[in-house]
């Protein structure tokens, strides 16, 4: 009988859209992923850490989300860029079906750029902002 076949496509896609509360993770790994499971609770630390700390830069207490969504963007290029028989003999050794991603992979390698670039940006500017001039602006 044939095993699942994961697509990477899909994998890439979750990485990129949902991958900071690590939904790829689960898609890849199932729900025993410690790293899935570590990614989904930065959602609720950040959420605690701004309701217990309002007065806090937001840069502060979201940190455990927008690290995790750097670490999901680096899990995107990883995904992306692997090849197509690398990933089939990664996560479909026994699917009987060869992977075959085309220019959707090629896609979400570029907009995934722009987004891990951007957000890296921002969080290293509003650091030394926060650092330097004591949040002056903003």
């Amino acid at each position: 009988m044939n095993a699942a076949h994961k697509n990477k496509t899909l994998a890439a896609l979750l990485s990129f859209l949902l991958g900071a509360i690590g939904l790829h993770r689960f898609y890849l790994r199932g729900a025993g992923d410690l790293w899935g499971w570590l990614h989904f609770a930065s959602l609720p630390a950040s959420a605690l850490l701004v309701a217990a700390f309002p007065e806090w830069p937001l840069l502060a207490t979201a940190s455990p989300l927008a690290l995790s969504a750097l670490a999901a963007s680096i899990e995107t290029f990883v995904i992306g860029l692997m090849p197509d028989d690398k990933w089939d003999a990664t996560w479909n050794p026994a699917s009987g079906r060869q992977s075959d991603s085309r220019w959707p992979v090629a896609f979400l390698m570029v907009a995934n750029l722009f987004y891990g670039a951007t957000l890296l940006l921002a969080v290293l500017a509003r650091a030394f902002d926060l650092m330097l001039t004591g949040g002056a602006y903003g």
